[in-house]
């Protein structure tokens, strides 16, 4: 294999200084590499070429020491008695010159006298040939200098090539006055542009970007586009960096982002967070059937309105309906309709064109709707939204088009809808704030959500999972939580539902200093049934084993970082060693 330092990789150009100093001297020319291989030659060695140069010799020396060798007589050179060839030798003469590049040696050059006549010329001349030769050899390392540096900038510019052509993201580059000079494959295929567009410029082959200039290009480093090309439109964000060298402008690169993979993206990059109806904890008759109802909904395209309590999980409900589906690699768009102001709703669902509005943005907006193509999109809040909205959103749900502010023709838009309120719509369409035809449109599959109080048989499933998960967010060595405090979070309402659970179980761990919650480190808001009550309580009387067991862990806990702790254990129990070992066995208490 030639290599980038070999002198064969400038063996065209070695051959032609070669025959140079033939013509010049009159003295036949051999060039070997530094693994003594010979690379060009005159006359003789001009057949010779690409044999090894065997054994020891003269440029054997002169490649290793780096020094110029002088052989006028070999009868008598020690130099040439040590020569592997000195039984055959026809030379007269003979000088070697090394090839030295970066303190490397890279070859020999050498002039070869076979008979009387060139070794007297050798002889002769012998300091001007050394200076020649010399300068032949400097000739042959600028040479391969300059080849390695092509090679070097070569290979650097095959790679950014393909850096920049694996990049996951439209990128073109352009001199100052907006000629294209360089693209990746993802430009061509976002922009569906098949033409060579080398020395074209900019503005011709994207009409939204304006003419560069130092000002306007500073000035907006990054901006929305819309594109469109025939049947092929396309929305999404540019970004504009300065190529500067030597603190000179020399031109812009520009990426491109579609904001529909930027969804998709992010959908990917969310995969864990992607939730699906085994996830959801719990196995009460409520909540199974509910589970039901929404993997049944999740094969259906019709709208779903999902209703309960605050807290229930509405949105939990409407993503695991979103995975289960046809839909689950599309966008799941979640929108809160009561977190933003009725002026700015309307272009964060339906986006606007360019110069709807003083203020709108250069290329427009997408709106959520536009972003949740082919997936689905979940109004929390439905109930929150006015009446004007209402209209517009009926009429996606009707026509299935999407009709932008300052925009001149609707879009055709496929988009499952899934909604979500803690209110009872069909009062509000009593009161006239809500459309009654809207209600009946997006009423068609509904799937009305459990409170926490209708499914306590859910709670110590919950709170188990709960427990773990806030322990090892917290840091905290909780492993469960005693009977009593669960007796208490069964009997209490819960009116914040599972989102008050959580609080609760996040509150106790913080506050709880042994491995089990207890009844006095809950929230005191809990213990407004009384304590008696649930110690009365005909289903809260515990067994006598359950609550040795507990004992049992408590004084483990208490004692654990004592070097005499089982000692200490059964002493506050009141029982002997072997009888605390008998029962840890029994009870299965693992010590920590």
């Amino acid at each position: 294999m030639i290599t980038m330092s070999s002198l064969k990789y400038i063996q065209e150009d070695i051959q032609n200084i070669a025959e140079a100093i033939m013509a010049v001297l009159g003295i036949e020319v051999t060039i070997v590499d530094k693994d003594l291989m010979r690379v060009a030659g005159t006359g003789t060695y001009f057949g010779k070429i690409g044999r090894k140069v065997n054994g020891y010799s003269a440029f054997k020396k002169s490649l290793l020491e780096q020094s110029t060798i002088i052989i006028d007589d070999p009868s008598s050179d020690i130099v040439c008695k040590e020569c592997y060839n000195k039984d055959h030798c026809t030379e007269f003469a003979e000088v070697c010159c090394p090839i030295v590049y970066d303190g490397n040696s890279y070859g020999v050059i050498g002039l070869i006298a076979f008979d009387k006549e060139q070794a007297k010329s050798i002889k002769k001349n012998e300091e001007n040939l050394v200076n020649f030769l010399g300068k032949m050899a400097d000739l042959i390392s600028n040479k391969l200098k300059a080849q390695i540096k092509t090679y070097e900038l070569e290979l650097e510019k095959k790679k950014l090539e393909t850096l920049v052509d694996s990049v996951d993201k439209a990128v073109i580059s352009i001199d100052i006055d907006g000629k294209i000079d360089r693209y990746n494959s993802k430009f061509k295929k976002i922009f569906k542009v098949n033409d060579n567009l080398y020395e074209k410029n900019i503005t011709k082959v994207l009409g939204f970007i304006d003419i560069p200039s130092e000002m306007n290009f500073k000035k907006n480093k990054s901006r929305s586009f819309s594109y469109y090309n025939g049947e092929h439109s396309l929305r999404g964000i540019y970004n504009i960096n300065e190529i500067i060298l030597k603190g000179e402008l020399k031109g812009y690169v520009i990426d491109f982002i579609d904001k529909k993979d930027a969804i998709k993206n992010y959908n990917k990059i969310v995969k864990d967070y992607k939730v699906t109806l085994e996830n959801i904890i719990g196995n009460s008759e409520p909540i199974m059937k509910t589970k039901e109802e929404a993997l049944m909904a999740s094969k259906s395209t019709s709208t779903v309105l999902i209703t309960g309590e605050s807290g229930t999980g509405k949105e939990l409900f409407a993503r695991s309906i979103h995975n289960h589906s046809d839909r689950s690699e599309q966008p799941f768009i979640a929108v809160n309709c009561a977190a933003i102001p009725d002026n700015l709703l309307e272009s964060e669902l339906f986006g606007y064109e360019e110069g709807a509005f003083t203020g709108a943005k250069k290329g427009g907006k997408l709106g959520k709707f536009e972003l949740a193509n082919k997936g689905t999109i979940f109004l929390d809040e439905i109930g929150d939204m006015s009446l004007h909205l209402q209209a517009k959103l009926l009429r996606v749900l009707q026509e299935k088009e999407l009709d932008k502010i300052g925009g001149k023709l609707n879009l055709p838009i496929d988009v499952r809808i899934v909604t979500a309120t803690n209110k009872n719509l069909e009062k509000l369409v009593e009161k006239g704030t809500f459309r009654e035809d809207l209600y009946y449109r997006l009423n068609v599959i509904p799937i009305s959500l459990p409170s926490l109080r209708e499914r306590t048989g859910d709670i110590s499933l919950l709170v188990d999972y709960m427990i773990k998960e806030y322990s090892r967010k917290l840091n905290k060595d909780v492993i469960g939580i005693d009977n009593r405090a669960l007796d208490v979070m069964t009997k209490y309402s819960w009116p914040g539902n599972i989102r008050e659970l959580q609080n609760v179980i996040e509150y106790s761990i913080n506050m709880c200093s042994s491995s089990l919650i207890t009844i006095d480190v809950i929230p005191r808001k809990l213990l407004n049934i009384s304590i008696e009550e649930v110690e009365i309580s005909g289903t809260s009387i515990n067994k006598l084993d359950d609550l040795e067991k507990q004992e049992i862990i408590k004084a483990l806990d208490k004692y654990k970082d004592y070097k005499k702790d089982k000692e200490l254990v059964a002493e506050a129990l009141g029982i002997s060693r072997a009888t605390l070992y008998r029962k840890i066995d029994k009870y299965k208490i693992v010590s920590k």
